[in-house]
This record gives C-alpha cells, sequence and structure tokens, in this order.
C-alpha cells in the first residue's frame, strides 16, 4: 500500500504546482519606489521578499559609466536580487544611441528592455539591435491618447516582427483604456514578455474621463480573469508591482504589502 501511496502523492504534487502560483512570479517596478534612492531601494526589495527589480533611470542610469554598473551590480549580487529588465527606457530614431541601451542591459546581465518610442520608425533599429543581442524588447503602453494605447495598434506593430519583439503589458492603462486584461492578453497571443501589475478606476467627469489608481484589486481590473489566463498559458514572465499614484509612492511599503497579500490569495494555480 505504501508503495501506491508515495507516486499517487508526488504525483498530486505535479499537478499542484504546475502553472506555479502567481506570487512566486512577483517583481517591482522601482518607479514605484521613485522617492528612495538605489540603496534604499534593495533593502525595500529584501525587506518584501522581492527579487526581480525592473530598474529605471533613478536608480541605475544606461549612460552611466561602466564602473557605476559594475558598483551597483555588486550591490544586487551580494543582496541576493537582480535587475532583470530596465524601463521604461528612453529611445532613439539612432540606431547607434540606441545601442548604448543594449551593451547596457548585457553588462547586467538584462535580458528584456522595455520601450515606449515616441516614433513609429524607430522599432526598425530595435529589432536589428534585439536580434544583434539575442535581448527581448517589448513596448509598453499608457492610455489611450499614447501611441500605443489601443492593443490592436501594438498587434500590428509586433506581429510581423522577430519573436524577441513584445508586449509589457500594464494592466492599470490597459483597464482605463476600457479595455479588457485578460483578453487582451489572449490576443497578444504568447508575445506579453512582462506585465505592470497596477490597477485603476475610471470616474466620469463632463469632459474627458480621468483614472486613478488603486490598490492593486480594488480597481476596475479584471484580474480574476486575467490571472486564469496567465495560469492557462503558462506565462512565465514576471508581474512588476507597480503605481502610478504619488500618494501610495510616499508609503511604498503598504502599497506593495498590499499586492502581493492580494497575489498570494488570488494568484493560485488550480488544481488539475
Amino acid at each position: 500500500m505504501k508503495k501506491l501511496l508515495l507516486p499517487l502523492a508526488l504525483a498530486a504534487a505535479v499537478l499542484s504546482t504546475q502553472g506555479g502560483d502567481l506570487v512566486n512570479q512577483l517583481a517591482i517596478q522601482t518607479w514605484t519606489l521613485r522617492n528612495l534612492n538605489f540603496q534604499q531601494t534593495i533593502e525595500f526589495a529584501v525587506k518584501h521578499g522581492i527579487k526581480d527589480l525592473q530598474v529605471i533611470g533613478n536608480h541605475i542610469d544606461p549612460n552611466a559609466s561602466q564602473e557605476e554598473w559594475s558598483k551597483k551590480k555588486a550591490a544586487l549580487d551580494a543582496a541576493g536580487l537582480r535587475a532583470y529588465t530596465f524601463g521604461v527606457a528612453g529611445t532613439s530614431t539612432d540606431k547607434e544611441k540606441n545601442r548604448r541601451l543594449f551593451e547596457f542591459a548585457k553588462f547586467m546581465g538584462i535580458r528584456l528592455i522595455i520601450v515606449e518610442p515616441g516614433d513609429f520608425s524607430i522599432w526598425d533599429n530595435l529589432e536589428a539591435l534585439a536580434k544583434e543581442y539575442d535581448i527581448k524588447v517589448a513596448v509598453h503602453n499608457h492610455g489611450l491618447k499614447s501611441l500605443y494605447g489601443n492593443p490592436a495598434v501594438v498587434k500590428q506593430i509586433i506581429q510581423h516582427r522577430d519573436p524577441r519583439i513584445g508586449v509589457c503589458m500594464d494592466v492599470g492603462w490597459i483597464t482605463s483604456a476600457g479595455f479588457d486584461a485578460a483578453k487582451v492578453y489572449r490576443d497578444y497571443n504568447g508575445r506579453v514578455f512582462d506585465l505592470h501589475l497596477k490597477d485603476k478606476r475610471v470616474e466620469k467627469t463632463q469632459g474627458d474621463d480621468v483614472s486613478f489608481d488603486t490598490h492593486i484589486g480594488e480597481g476596475q481590473a479584471n484580474y480574476k480573469g486575467l490571472f486564469a489566463e496567465l495560469h492557462q498559458s503558462g506565462y512565465s514572465g514576471r508581474l512588476a508591482i507597480e503605481t502610478d499614484s504619488g500618494d501610495f509612492a510616499k508609503n511604498p511599503n503598504d502599497f506593495v504589502a498590499k499586492a502581493k497579500a492580494f497575489v498570494d490569495a488570488q494568484g493560485k494555480a488550480p488544481l488539475k
């Protein structure tokens, strides 16, 4: 009987962990920690048990010297952290100016760069550099008034390009633009490389509608549907906790703790 129970227990353990609990894929977009310096950002991540950082230029500057990069990489390594991506990075129509960004990523061990080019023509040189360095590039979205606010536009940009060109899907901005995050993720058909874990609610006004950041899970984003899609597709990227709210950024401890608690409660892998 014991011989039979052991294989059954092992099988159950494997099935229960397929897809993984999404809390294990949490990262932080250090824009959330924009009021902290680099060392404080490291201490914050360690305190909250988050090992993966999507860094902004305030914390690690791609235009700094290699000596500066080396010091900051060593500090991350010593704390058991990694800068898994950088963004949202500025880009240029000049390919050689963009090369600096890829050299920075290569030095830091970054395999993904987040961008939001102000000119569609920039994609040609970004694609060439992505191929040359074998580093992925993902387009980030803001609201409908931005170039990439409509998912249909984003799909049109990426669908005929190299597989290393994909999407950093900002759930908050997708939601405030009136789209369903679960459907948009599904429609991108495996080209979502990164997610900004953000939530927003929209208030109607006599002029333009106004959106506000909320704690994750307290806004209008369809996180139940999105989490189901992430599990179904076997999403292996990161969910980078982020807020645009200046008020939340003043107390990121509370914001991040609540985000982690929400994902821990709602993001568990379904039993098979």
